[in-house]
């Protein structure tokens, strides 16, 4: 992108945000408040749903014999990883040259329940190798899946389970911090509910009691 795009975009961005920081200053203060309540309870309860759609992980761990190979990872039949695989050749001895290898390990955030976990590796030349197992994942716990891929095929293993998750104070800490962000969440909007059935008839009223003023006094004129 060239410096006058860039500068083009940013007067844009400086426009937009004097426009609305005129159309705010212009609202009641009441209007204000609850606009700004609003978008705090909006904020929390994207924390909260963000916190609780995948509360688990998938460790994957994988050992290799390719020197490049694209590896992707199926959840349900919904893709969940991709990425590329390199190895380098290991020497014995330090001096002879000896097989491919290469490593991998990434944590894949996963919904805890029952999941039919797929593997696929295709090598540079083409050729495809694919697997699949099912697994169940508690709340807040961790699997860690072994994955081993080589040319002459491919084999997936789960590992010791780990049921109660990296710690379980984190655990019980994502829980309050999911329930509380749903409480105050709730509470705010319920109050915002409260203030505009409160405040939106006397409003109505208002308008309609000045409607008649303004009528009269253009009719005197």
């Amino acid at each position: 992108m060239d410096g006058e795009s860039t500068t083009g975009i940013c007067a844009q961005a400086l426009q937009r945000y004097d426009q609305s920081r005129t159309w705010f200053a212009r609202l009641p203060a009441q209007a204000r408040i609850v606009l700004c309540l609003f978008l705090v309870a909006a904020v929390l309860m994207a924390l909260h749903t963000a916190s609780t759609g995948k509360d688990a992980s998938l460790h994957l761990t994988l050992q290799h014999g390719f020197r490049s190979a694209d590896l992707s990872l199926w959840v349900d039949g919904d893709l969940a990883y991709s990425g590329k695989l390199r190895g380098s050749t290991k020497k014995k001895f330090g001096l002879i040259p000896g097989s491919v290898y290469g490593r991998l390990s990434e944590i894949v955030p996963i919904s805890a329940g029952t999941h039919r976990i797929r593997v696929q590796v295709k090598s540079e030349d083409g050729s495809t190798q694919q697997d699949s197992l099912t697994g169940n994942f508690a709340a807040n716990g961790e699997r860690e899946l072994s994955v081993s891929a080589r040319p002459s095929g491919l084999s997936l293993a789960w590992q010791a389970t780990n049921a109660s998750g990296p710690s379980s104070g984190s655990g019980w800490f994502a829980r309050y911090a999911g329930a509380l962000c749903l409480t105050i969440g709730g509470s705010i909007i319920s109050a915002i509910t409260g203030f505009a059935l409160r405040e939106l008839p006397a409003h109505i009223r208002s308008r309609e009691s000045d409607e008649p003023k303004v009528q009269s006094t253009a009719a005197g004129h």
